[in-house]
This record gives structure tokens, C-alpha cells and sequence, in this order.
């Protein structure tokens, strides 16, 4: 729990392993995306691991049930923590991703994606045609998950303790959108600080850019994660 998880998103695997380098006397813990999963493959995730790394593998799985399950099974066959599905493919979806998993020799925790931290009021109403707030689809998507039986669920800070009451503190909740500042918002449009996640009741927190396009990124992540343990 209270994982710090810096997202990996490189281009080329000299500048991938430039960076964890960085991090070989520095225990760290990853999150590997879809980009990055598709480049490296996995060997990624087991290199990581035998270095002493925790893994967060985020490709946000999102298809008709049964496939949803073959392709949790085999992604239960690898050593990571986290594993994400998308809660808009439904209950069926949800459950059958969870019978994948508890297939798999390492059984990691399933968090479902709710909205992403991409989307704002416009998108959801004009262009998926989901009527209400923001905040409304997060918590339906997030009781969903509940009564689909998946550990947590992925949203934005700003969401967390409306999610946590909604489902009586019983979902595990990741947020990434993590910035220092809230200036530093990017291409993401409901961002928070470490602190603002911490207090919000986040049970893991996710950084990317701030750290990967740091000057130091070790030092980077050490102030990210002292704010995030409220040190």
C-alpha cells in the first residue's frame, strides 16, 4: 500500500534503461503502460522484478468477456502488483477478469479505470453521451466494480473521498495525475499534488513526467515521496 509508482513512457530502450539505471541503488516501483508493454514486451516486467522493483502493468484491458479473461490469465502469469481493466466494458467484463487472474500463479489486484484524468465535463456529456457530472460516472463506475468484485479502482484525487464513501472504504483507490504543482497540469485535466492525493485517502499514487523528464530524477521522486508520506 502508499506506493509511489513512476510511470515509464520511453521511446527507445537505450533511454529506457538510462533512466532505471538511475534507480539500481534506489528501490523504486514501476508502472509499465501500454506503450512501453508493446515496445519491451515482457522481459520488461521480469527484469524489474529481479532487480527489486514493484510493477504496476496499466494496459487498461477492454474487450468482450472471455477475451478480457484469457488475457488476465496470462497476464496473472507475471510478477506484478496492479493490473487495470476499463469499467465501462461492463459487470460481465469485470467478473470474468477477476476468474483470469485468480488463474494466474501471482493473482495481482485488479483496479478498474473509471474516467480518465483526460476527460472533462464536455467529453463526457458532449462526446460519450453520458449525461451528469464528472464526479457521478466516477461513482457509478466505481460501485460497479465494487458489486463486480475487483479490489479498486483508478480516478483522479479530486474523486477519491467521494469514492471511498460511496463504497464504504472497501476499494483500494489509484491516482495518477500527480504533479508538485498544479500548474504543471499537462495534457491532463484533474490533476493534484502528492499531499492533496495523501489527505484525499489515495492508496497509490502515480508519477510520470515530473520524474522521467527530471534533471535528477532520483532526486525527483525522493521530494515526490516524501510529500506523498507527509514527511
Amino acid at each position: 500500500m502508499n506506493e509511489l509508482f513512476i510511470a515509464l513512457d520511453f521511446h527507445n530502450e537505450t533511454d529506457l534503461w538510462y533512466f532505471i539505471d538511475k534507480f539500481k541503488n534506489q528501490p523504486a516501483a514501476f508502472k509499465i503502460g501500454m506503450s512501453q508493454f508493446y515496445m519491451s514486451g515482457p522481459d520488461i516486467v521480469n527484469q524489474l522484478h529481479d532487480m527489486g522493483h514493484k510493477i504496476f502493468l496499466d494496459l487498461k484491458c477492454h474487450d468482450i468477456p472471455n477475451t478480457v479473461k484469457l488475457a488476465t490469465q496470462q497476464l496473472s502469469k507475471l510478477p506484478v502488483e496492479l493490473v487495470t481493466v476499463h469499467t465501462l466494458g461492463g459487470q460481465k467484463m469485470l467478473e470474468a477478469a477477476m476468474e483470469g487472474v485468480a488463474a494466474g500463479p501471482y493473482s495481482p489486484k485488479v483496479l478498474g479505470i473509471t474516467q480518465l484524468t483526460s476527460s472533462d465535463q464536455e467529453m463526457l456529456n458532449q462526446q460519450m453521451q453520458i449525461k451528469g457530472s464528472i464526479e457521478d460516472s466516477v461513482i457509478h463506475l466505481a460501485q460497479l466494480a465494487q458489486k463486480s468484485g475487483l479490489d479498486g479502482v483508478v480516478s483522479s484525487a479530486l474523486e477519491t473521498p467521494a469514492i471511498k464513501q460511496a463504497t464504504n472504504h472497501q476499494l483500494l483507490s489509484l491516482t495518477p495525475g500527480i504533479r508538485m504543482t498544479l500548474e504543471q497540469s499537462g495534457d491532463q485535466t484533474r490533476v493534484a499534488t502528492p499531499e492533496q492525493a495523501r489527505l484525499n485517502g489515495a492508496d497509490y499514487i502515480v508519477v510520470g513526467r515530473p520524474i522521467t523528464q527530471a534533471n535528477n530524477p532520483v532526486a525527483a521522486y525522493q521530494e515526490f515521496l516524501k510529500q506523498w508520506q507527509g514527511e
